[in-house]
């Protein structure tokens, strides 16, 4: 008897604390209504703001002007994630050199992984491998994308999108700036990961072959987008994890190194 009595406490305290976690969800998604919206309105003016910023900026001024205008633009659009709740941790124990190019791999959970590694590694002038699509249409992105020295692809056509690869690689290396590639070639929509496709990533380390490889790892990204793009996710701590780096030149088996990158970043991700 005493038992069952205490099976039944036990199943009685489990309901009542299921009950307790919907209504805590519930009230969440109904304020991240508002604060979507509100953050939505920031995010869209900031964007369009900086646009003809950067326009004068590198049209009168230069490269140097436009990255010290693109840097500047990633503080504001993390700023606007704080109206979400949102918080930004990244962890980078690694004091990087400026004189060797980089390739920074990192897992893609969502578009919010984005800026944070655009300011948080400034001091290396980050550049993008992106889709073709990105190139237009979107305020101040498109324009960086197309002017700021990343590289877009178009993923359905490899005679476009190899030869701009290499082009791109060569432009690393020779300036000893940072690549940005997301080998999962999609964002994760629940934090699993996704297999690495690693062509673009293999083109990458045969045309900067000085480079040093940082794999980082990003978590809770993809719970901005918890209940699809309408409303966003709130309360969120978006962490980033900067791993020790690679050097390609220590590494005889490419494939070993591909594999090594890939499960480091696995590794750390938190379900």
């Amino acid at each position: 008897f005493v038992i069952q009595v205490q099976v039944l406490v036990k199943v009685s305290s489990l309901k009542i604390l299921i009950t307790f976690v919907i209504k805590i969800s519930l009230v969440q998604k109904i304020v991240a209504y508002p604060l979507t919206v509100l953050y939505l309105i920031f995010f869209g003016l900031t964007l369009v703001i900086f646009h003809p910023i950067q326009w004068f900026a590198f049209n009168v001024f230069g490269y140097k002007a436009l990255k010290t205008t693109v840097d500047t633009l990633q503080f504001f659009l993390m700023r606007c994630l704080n109206l979400l709740g949102t918080r930004i941790s990244f962890n980078n124990p690694h004091n990087i050199t400026t004189d060797k190019p980089l390739i920074i791999v990192s897992n893609h959970q969502s578009m919010y992984d984005i800026s944070p590694i655009l300011w948080y590694m400034r001091k290396h002038h980050v550049k993008f491998v992106a889709k073709q699509e990105l190139g237009k249409g979107i305020p101040s992105v498109s324009y960086n994308l197309r002017h700021g020295g990343s590289v877009l692809i178009d993923r359905k056509n490899p005679r476009q999108a190899l030869p701009a690869m290499m082009k791109f690689g060569e432009y690393i290396e020779s300036t000893k700036r940072a690549a940005v590639i997301f080998p999962e070639g999609t964002r994760s929509k629940d934090g699993t990961p996704r297999p690495f496709k690693t062509k673009g990533l293999e083109i990458l380390i045969k045309k900067t072959p000085s480079a040093l490889i940082v794999p980082v790892t990003v978590n809770n990204s993809w719970k901005m987008l918890r209940y699809g793009k309408f409303p966003m996710g709130i309360g969120n701590h978006i962490k980033f994890t900067v791993h020790k780096p690679l050097e390609i030149a220590n590494f005889t088996d490419k494939s070993e190194l591909l594999a090594q990158v890939e499960q480091t970043i696995v590794d750390a991700i938190q379900y």
